[in-house]
C-alpha cells in the first residue's frame, strides 16, 4: 500500500534525522510548481570549535538489538548498506520511496536546510504525500487550510508517536560517522552534524501554534499563508503548522524525547 510505505518513510525522516519534515510536496503544491530554488550555500563557521557541543557516543558492539556491528563502508558506497539497515527497521517497502544514490548526502543536506525558506526538490530523499492538498476558497483571493489536510497526517503521527526511539537512535549512532563526513563535505569542516540536528530540533520546537482557521492567499502558482509572520517561517516550521495544532504538538513531544537521547543534558 502506497500510504503505508510513505508513513514508514516519514518515521525515518522525522525521527532518524531529528527533524525530518521534508516532504516533496513543498509548501502547498498545486498542479505545477516552479523550479526549486537552489539551496543556500553552506559556509564555514567563523571559528573552529574545540569539539562538539553535543558529542554522540559511538554505538558499541552488543549494546543494541543488532548485536554485532559491521564496519561502515565509505560514504560514496554506503547507499546499499544504509538501505539494508533501514529495511531491517522499517520493512522492505522503504526502498521503493528512496532516491537511488547519495542517500546520506541528501539526508544530511535536507536536515541542514529545514530552518531555511525552502528544501530544494533536488536534494530531498523521499516522495510525495499520497493525497492532495485542500485549500478551501472563501473568496476569489482568500482561502483557508481545510480540515482534511490535518487528517492526511493522522496515521503518520500515530506511527511516529508509537515508534521505538531507542532502536532508531541506535541506527543513527551507528551511521553517525557517515553523517558527519557528509556534513563536512557539505561545507562545514569545523562543524558537527549532531550539533546541527539538535539545533534543527530546537528550531522546530519553536514553531508557533496559530489559533483558529489558517488563512491562505495565492499570489501566484503556490499558496502562501495570509499572515506575513507565518509566511516568513522556515520550511520545516510551515510543515508542522500544516499538520494542525494537535498533530504538531504530538510531533514536538517526539522531538523533545529524541533531543534527550542525542543531546547533552547540560550546555
Amino acid at each position: 500500500m502506497n500510504s503505508t510505505r510513505f508513513l514508514v518513510l516519514i518515521v525515518l525522516a522525522a525521527i532518524l534525522a531529528g527533524a525530518g519534515w521534508y516532504f516533496r510536496d513543498a509548501l502547498f503544491p498545486v498542479e505545477s510548481e516552479p523550479d526549486a530554488v537552489p539551496a543556500e550555500p553552506a559556509v564555514e563557521e567563523s571559528r573552529a570549535r574545540l569539539g562538539p557541543i553535543h558529542p554522540l557516543p559511538a554505538l558499541e558492539p552488543g549494546s543494541s538489538a543488532e548485536g554485532e556491528l559491521i564496519p561502515l563502508p565509505p560514504l560514496d558506497d554506503s547507499d546499499a548498506y544504509f538501505l539494508l539497515a533501514l529495511t531491517d527497521l522499517f520493512g522492505s517497502d522503504i526502498g521503493n520511496m528512496l532516491v537511488d544514490e547519495a542517500l546520506i548526502d541528501k539526508f544530511v543536506t535536507t536536515v541542514d536546510n529545514l530552518p531555511r525558506g525552502q528544501v530544494p526538490e533536488r536534494i530531498r530523499p523521499i516522495g510525495r504525500l499520497a493525497t492532495n492538498f485542500d485549500a478551501v476558497p472563501v473568496s476569489d483571493e482568500r482561502y483557508y487550510l481545510g480540515e482534511s489536510n490535518f487528517a492526511r497526517y493522522d496515521i503518520v503521527v500515530s506511527l511516529v508517536t508509537a515508534a521505538n526511539l531507542d532502536q532508531v537512535v541506535d541506527v543513527y549512532r551507528n551511521f553517525y560517522p557517515l553523517f558527519q563526513e557528509a556534513y563536512v563535505r557539505l561545507g562545514y569542516p569545523n562543524g558537527y552534524f549532531n550539533d546541527r540536528a539538535v539545533e534543527v530540533i530546537d528550531h522546530l520546537l519553536e514553531t508557533p501554534s496559530p489559533a483558529g482557521q489558517i488563512a491562505l492567499v495565492r499570489p501566484g502558482v503556490l499558496y502562501e499563508f495570509a499572515d506575513p509572520e507565518l509566511e516568513t517561517l522556515s520550511s520545516g516550521q510551515k510543515l508542522l503548522i500544516r499538520m494542525g495544532g494537535e498533530h504538531a504538538e504530538n510531533i514536538k513531544q517526539v522531538l523533545r524525547q529524541l533531543r534527550s537521547r542525542i543531546a547533552q543534558a547540560s550546555e
